[in-house]
């Protein structure tokens, strides 16, 4: 890493704090979240469900705002959403494909809203499709693909619109085991190629350490940082290094603080066999 990237990081979040009325009161969902991505880092943000993790995401897109604390976006630090809406990818749960638009389309959608005219959108997601699993579908609309060709024509949406900061907001979390096994791998070898950084959620503890160079824990809410654990695993990655000794000496030091605090916030549940999904 040069010494550029180490003293300005794409995404540095300092002390955000974020809170909400819910029925009538205040609830704080983030307190004092402290957070560093430098340039071309895959980082995974886990987590119980309902810690703020999909919250954090929408602030460091510009969706939201913190209570408290600085978020800054490529060297500019700035509490105004506007300054940072539209300058970071983002894929959200659900693939949000409209289903009047053939895949082609759909992912052209992004640049049509920026101005690109029609055609020039076209020949630049066809560059594309056969990379990301899409050639040969491209004007199929989305009820004929199965859940996993929709996700890839989601991503392609999303990466089409050249932001070097990605944000993925559990994007395999509805997909079948298999198909999201597959789907990781795809991923890392996207990644190794189109040299993006990449902000991931997810519930997976095997997805976020292999596809991450760094995971964050969050506690349950508020949530706030517990644990920063760097996976200095070889790259190139593979799903079949999840069997393997050192990939369990990791997860079992991610899994031990994470499955306390999920038995925490679930009173009269007795600890037992787990496994790595949350």
């Amino acid at each position: 890493m040069s010494a550029d990237t180490a003293v300005q990081p794409k995404i540095k979040i300092e002390s955000v704090c974020k809170s909400y009325v819910i029925g009538g009161e205040r609830e704080d969902v983030l307190t004092g979240v402290d957070m560093t991505v430098h340039a071309g880092e895959f980082v995974s943000i886990i987590g119980p469900s309902g810690c703020g993790k999909s919250t954090l995401l929408n602030i460091i897109a510009g969706l939201d705002r913190p209570d408290s604390g600085s978020v800054e976006l490529f060297g500019d630090t700035t509490s105004d959403t506007k300054g940072r809406l539209g300058q970071t990818g983002y894929m959200q749960q659900k693939d949000l494909l409209l289903p009047w638009r053939s895949v082609l389309d759909n992912t052209i959608l992004g640049l049509e809203l920026k101005g690109v005219p029609r055609r020039q959108a076209r020949e630049q997601a066809l560059e594309f499709t056969e990379a990301f699993g899409l050639k040969g579908f491209e004007d199929q609309y989305p009820f004929a693909l199965s859940g996993g060709m929709r996700q890839r024509a989601s991503f392609l949406r999303t990466m089409l619109m050249n932001q070097d900061v990605v944000l993925l907001d559990e994007p395999f979390g509805a997909l079948d085991a298999l198909t999201r096994i597959q789907m990781q791998e795809w991923l890392l070898q996207l990644w190794e190629s189109l040299n993006k950084t990449i902000v991931l959620i997810t519930h997976d503890v095997d997805e976020a350490l292999l596809l991450s160079d760094r995971v964050y824990l969050l506690s349950a809410r508020p949530g706030q940082v517990t644990m920063v654990l760097d996976v200095p695993l070889p790259r190139p990655r593979r799903y079949n290094m999840v069997t393997s000794p050192e990939f369990s000496v990791f997860k079992a030091q991610l899994m031990e603080p994470l499955w306390s605090q999920i038995v925490g916030t679930q009173p009269g549940s007795a600890s037992g066999t787990h496994t790595g999904r949350i």
